[in-house]
């Protein structure tokens, strides 16, 4: 028997069934299995960023390109600075999650030392990134395969749902399954791309230009300097490859116990990684003189320069396909655990810090994979509609959060608090620089979408936050309630005929209640008449000791007359509490259930709209060997 409260119901909900955060301590071994692993950790929450490096190094020639061959020879300058800011937020986001071991990362950090609404904004600035990663990602990775394959480009919004389907379910089976599914492409990618650079610093020039062949140049020609603002402008492209490094302090408690040194590990190896091959790339760029050409990647120029045309290449290439698409796993692990934080705070609804058995939240998992489905039909399967939208929001997370550690650093003053300051304080300024540069040089391209996004988002936060504060109010949550007192109970059981069921409802209805009250519809027609006519001959037969009240109604409706009664009864009762026991069956079988009149359902609902009676709904089982 369920039991549903009528307008309570819904303060009840608002007081959230919240589960209390997991220490690791004494985990039992089945619930510590569906954690990660440092290894794991490294495969489901970085591949974003382990993507990045197929088009970070291109953002940066794409740029300097427009000064021409001179232009090009900044390109590992600018990368070397990107490698520096990518150290300086590794050291951040390591200080991070030993700070903040329940995850959250920037939104963590803000809450506690920049206040409540500037934590809002770096939470929205990381759900709007995450978003939008898993969107460009497997537009990206569609858009490598369709490359490879033109007869499918037609296909693609099909495919990118298709990846989209897939990836959303091996994360509804948990971190550790997605971690497992994705260990072995993460490998191959990674590997092949540092087999790529150690090959190609030994030699002396490329091994073939193949790829290139035939494409125009996108380089420009006649330029001697490079300004300033080129400069900011190739390093704030190229840090679209920083992207991603913030999920593993976003995720800290989907790793095992001890749950902050793992994810501390694994942030030092995305970071050394990542920082090793675009520096390897970038020499690789300058060593063979590479140049930008339409329609080939400067990943799959260096594959061919280094490797040759040969199967290494075509390795290379479907591994940075594979990659691409899958890359969207990391916002599957980051962004569910972001949202629980949120809906603990009363910010977004309590049912997105509810977990399955397998340790998922899987309403932020289904959320999240229907809004990027709809950005996926939106975009018609396009990357470069979604590129303009991307990386504005992680930077925006990035300055938050380094200001936040300057302050916490502040705060807490222990031994050698000044270096960390000043780390994280010149941290905030770099990403601070690349958020304004990249958000100026994008506006008109579709950036203007995010600066008006957040606001809603925060707006959004706000509003939610209101309501729970309300019902709580209501509720007098966080106050001692006076003593419960019991009070005359009256019940009343809707029933249409005679049966098992209805003999079970009134027992049950007896066992709860001091008065119990049978009420049925009579409608006008002829023929229902003959009905409640009958039924009233064999009520009067059967003798249940219970009353049967006849409940007239000049239309078909039931919910509204039964509702009509509950409330009169109410007010000539105001000392009772009035339920409403509702019988109902439960088939054997799923399909069975379109087969039933849904007469409960529709009572429910009214007597739920239209009065505070506590709502029984009895459920008889028929079982498949049921006579």
């Amino acid at each position: 028997m369920a039991i549903h409260m009528g307008k309570p119901s819904t303060a009840g909900q608002a007081s959230g069934a919240e589960e209390p955060p997991d220490t690791g301590v004494g985990t039992p071994a089945a619930g510590d299995r569906h954690r990660l692993t440092a290894l794991q950790g490294l495969a489901a929450l970085s591949l974003d960023a382990m993507a990045s490096v197929a088009y970070g190094p291109e953002s940066i020639v794409l740029v300097l390109a427009a000064a021409g061959a001179y232009g090009m020879g900044f390109t590992l300058p600018v990368t070397l600075a990107i490698a520096a800011l990518l150290a300086v937020l590794v050291a951040s986001y390591r200080q991070v999650i030993a700070a903040f071991p329940d995850g959250g990362g920037s939104y963590a950090v803000a809450k506690r030392h920049l206040g409540r609404r500037t934590s809002l904004v770096a939470a929205a600035s990381l759900i709007l990134d995450y978003v939008l990663n898993v969107a460009v990602s497997v537009t990206a990775g569609v858009a490598a395969l369709t490359s490879a394959f033109p007869e499918l480009y037609g296909e693609r919004v099909w495919i990118c749902l298709g990846i989209l389907v897939l990836v959303t379910a091996v994360n509804l089976r948990g971190v550790v399954e997605s971690a497992k599914a994705f260990l072995v492409p993460t490998a191959v990618f990674v590997g092949s791309i540092l087999a790529m650079v150690v090959v190609g610093l030994f030699r002396d020039g490329p091994v073939s230009t193949a790829s290139a062949a035939g494409h125009a140049s996108a380089l420009g020609e006649g330029a001697t300097t490079v300004g300033a603002l080129l400069l900011l402008k190739a390093f704030a492209a190229g840090c679209s490859a920083l992207t991603g490094v913030e999920a593993v302090a976003n995720a800290v408690p989907s790793f095992r116990a001890p749950a902050a040194r793992r994810a501390q590990r694994t942030e030092v190896a995305l970071g050394a990684l990542l920082g090793v091959m675009l520096i390897g790339l970038s020499i690789l760029i300058g060593r063979f003189h590479l140049q930008p050409v339409e329609g080939v990647t400067v990943l799959a120029q260096l594959a061919d320069a280094s490797f040759g045309h040969n199967i290494a290449f075509y390795v290379v290439q479907f591994a940075t396909m594979v990659l691409l698409a899958l890359a969207a796993n990391t916002s599957f692990g980051g962004l569910p655990v972001l949202m629980s934080l949120l809906a603990r705070d009363n910010h977004l609804p309590h049912v997105f810090a509810l977990k399955a058995d397998r340790q998922v939240h899987r309403h932020g998992v289904v959320w999240l994979a229907l809004v990027s489905a709809l950005l996926l039909v939106f975009s018609g399967g396009d990357t470069n509609t979604l590129v303009p939208l991307f990386a504005i929001g992680v930077f925006i997370g990035f300055t938050i959060c380094q200001v936040g550690m300057v302050l916490h650093w502040y705060g807490e003053r222990l031994r050698g608090w000044q270096a960390k300051a000043v780390l994280n304080g010149f941290g905030a300024l770099l990403t601070g620089v690349s958020a304004v540069v990249v958000t100026a040089t994008k506006f008109t391209e579709g950036a203007w979408l995010i600066v008006f996004a957040l606001p809603l988002l925060v707006l959004g936060f706000e509003k939610v936050h209101r309501a729970y504060t309300e019902i709580g109010e209501r509720l007098e949550l966080g106050r001692v309630p006076q003593a419960p007192q019991r009070s005359r109970s009256v019940v009343v059981v809707p029933v249409s005929g005679l049966s098992r069921l209805t003999c079970q409802a009134l027992t049950a209805a007896r066992s709860l209640g001091d008065e119990v009250l049978a009420v049925t519809v009579i409608h006008p027609a002829p023929e229902d008449r003959q009905i409640a006519d009958a039924l009233r001959r064999d009520w009067e037969l059967w003798k249940p000791g219970v009353e049967l009240i006849e409940v007239s109604s000049e239309t078909r409706s039931l919910g509204r007359p039964l509702s009509a009664y509950v409330r009169k009864l109410a007010q000539t009762h105001p000392d009772a509490q009035v339920t409403v026991l509702i019988p109902e069956t439960e088939p054997a079988h799923l399909w069975q259930r379109l087969l039933q009149n849904q007469r409960g359902s529709v009572v429910a609902h009214a007597v739920r709209r239209d009065t505070d009676a506590v709502i029984c709904r009895l459920r008889f089982r028929i079982t498949a060997d049921a006579r």
